[in-house]
């Protein structure tokens, strides 16, 4: 079943309940800081665990101490869509459980 993509109304409504998170083009994009450099790999695992879960890949890019991921659905011609919120959602919880901020 095709995934439609957001109206800019809907992207900014579901922001709203993700502090941190920004549309940047045609991407919602998130920085997650980490206490290490450990910490921070460990969180990318749980990520891909979740991308797999979900069958959504993002970008998903690991710094010293940070975790930059960036979102979009390829399958909807790379548009925001409710699976990339989804996958955000997710991944904020796994952020409050790893410490970042």
């Amino acid at each position: 079943m095709p995934v439609e993509p957001l109206s800019r109304t809907e992207i900014e409504a579901r922001l709203a309940e993700l502090p941190g998170w920004t549309l940047a083009g045609d991407r919602l994009t998130r920085a997650y800081r980490l206490d290490s450099h450990v910490a921070a790999a460990a969180m990318t695992v749980h990520i891909a665990r979740v991308q797999d879960e979900l069958d959504h890949h993002s970008d998903l890019t690991l710094g010293y101490n940070t975790v930059f991921l960036s979102v979009q659905t390829h399958s909807a011609g790379g548009a925001v869509t409710a699976k990339d919120f989804e996958l955000a959602r997710r991944v904020e919880d796994l952020a409050s459980a790893h410490g970042a901020h």
